[in-house]
């Protein structure tokens, strides 16, 4: 039995985009006699057999959204969905879920597959593998086949689409700023996402804290890994030697993994050391003692934007809408790992 063809395959093969093998099997008159004749001859060939449901790319509409993102252990990610799910539920659109597991090839295989008819647009969290190699076709390739994606947090420069992020720059800035306004002088920067592209705009955050402070970067008290395991490996000798008052980490693994040695080292926190973290799930808010200072991405905010964004470009009758990047701003939670002034 010969295996279906795809409007992709057709396309590939035939050199042609997505949507003008579909207008083409479809007698659209955009599409000349010729081409018509090729395309259905070929799909005959190939036996192709139409998707019900994205059969007519322009007309008919799935009402449904695929979500990709990196992991589904991040608390930030599961508060994102939410968003994206209360807000496709009140537009009447139905939501699939899937995670790379920060995987380049698993991303774009969920891409390509969904994108034949399943699904009318993406939201997208960039895989790290992806943002580590910087090898964004896939998405292009998505978008120019006539499929939107709205990207959030993680995203690449590169592509045009619509995006959502947070101010990761300024809220690392501030952070900084906060520590030293409450006496720190020997910050330690921890992160475990320094292949990402939001783990790198927080370090630069917390450098020109020093910077606008004259606070000399000490190189002793820095760690940037790409990995929670290099993290863990290495976090040690940060605390060991060296002089250190305040931590800023840049992910929530790495802030309950400062908080937990800086108690094995004997530090009275905050007394002798204030920990500030970025996001804010569950485990930083309550089930840590003391609980930790965080910065709050608003996640929930985050996939309700996201969702609009994506549902507006679906609905709209402009071909051409041009792409928007949003900013959400972070708050700072004060809670009983940083000194009060």
């Amino acid at each position: 039995m010969k295996a279906k063809a795809t409007l992709k395959q057709i396309a590939k093969e035939l050199n042609v985009s997505v949507s003008t093998v579909s207008k083409a099997l479809n007698d659209s008159p955009e599409i000349s006699d010729l081409t018509k004749i090729k395309i259905k001859e070929y799909a005959k060939l190939k036996n192709y057999k139409p998707n019900v449901i994205g059969l007519n790319l322009k007309n008919r509409k799935t009402k449904t959204i695929g979500v990709i993102i990196p992991n589904i252990l991040n608390s930030f990610f599961a508060k994102v969905f939410s968003g994206i799910e209360k807000v496709a539920d009140e537009k009447g659109y139905n939501v699939i879920m899937c995670i790379s597991n920060e995987s380049l090839e698993k991303e774009a295989h969920t891409l390509e597959m969904l994108s034949n008819g399943t699904i009318d647009g993406f939201i997208v969290s960039v895989s790290e593998e992806a943002q580590k190699n910087h090898e964004y076709n896939h998405f292009s390739a998505i978008i120019n086949d006539g499929t939107p994606i709205v990207m959030f947090d993680r995203i690449a420069a590169e592509v045009d689409c619509d995006k959502v992020i947070v101010d990761d720059f300024d809220s690392a800035l501030n952070s900084t700023q906060h520590l030293i306004d409450l006496g720190c002088k020997n910050i330690a920067l921890l992160s475990s996402i320094d292949n990402l592209s939001v783990g790198k705009l927080r370090a630069d955050g917390y450098l020109k804290a020093l910077e606008n402070n004259n606070i000399p970067v000490n190189l002793n008290i820095i760690l940037r890994t790409d990995s929670e395991e290099d993290l863990k490996d290495k976090i040690e000798s940060i605390f060991d030697g060296n002089t250190i008052d305040g931590v800023f980490a840049l992910d929530e693994n790495d802030s309950v993994a400062a908080l937990k040695i800086g108690i094995k080292k004997g530090y009275k926190i905050p007394e002798e050391l204030s920990i500030i973290g970025f996001a804010d799930g569950i485990l930083a808010s309550r089930r840590l003692s003391p609980s930790l200072t965080t910065v709050s991405q608003h996640g929930i905010e985050i996939g309700e934007v996201a969702a609009k964004l994506l549902i507006d470009r679906l609905e709209s009758k402009e071909e051409h809408i041009p792409y928007e990047t949003v900013v959400i701003k972070t708050k700072l939670k004060e809670r009983e790992s940083t000194r009060k002034l």
